[in-house]
């Protein structure tokens, strides 16, 4: 049985999400949010709230046991791309691209013993 969630249109580009996802692939539940407490990056806050959401949708919707659960898909994905004009310099602009990501999670439990 699967459980997932997903956060859409995170003000965090892909590339900088997807350095915090790869720590937490695979690991179980508990362990991934340990590890998410220490990272010393933006993105690791969302990426533990979408996890504890997915926990969540599992434990209720599901009946799982929150203590079996792991972390069986974890990626990230681009959103759309906001441009935005920079003023520079001799009347000339620059275009800067704010990107969104969207965060999916899919937990799975593993019956150990």
């Amino acid at each position: 049985m699967e459980a997932r969630a997903v956060a859409r249109y995170i003000w965090i580009a892909p590339r900088k999400v997807r350095q915090v996802v790869d720590l937490v692939r695979g690991k179980k539940v508990a362990d991934a949010l340990a590890i998410l407490r220490f990272v010393p990056k933006r993105a690791a806050a969302p990426v533990a709230k979408v996890l504890r959401s997915a926990a969540a949708n599992a434990e209720h919707n599901y009946d799982m046991n929150p203590d079996e659960l792991y972390i069986k898909r974890i990626y990230v994905d681009e959103g759309p791309v906001m441009k935005r004009y920079q003023p520079r310099a001799r009347g000339r602009a620059d275009l800067r691209r704010k990107r969104t990501s969207h965060i999916t999670v899919v937990l799975e439990d593993r019956k150990e013993g």
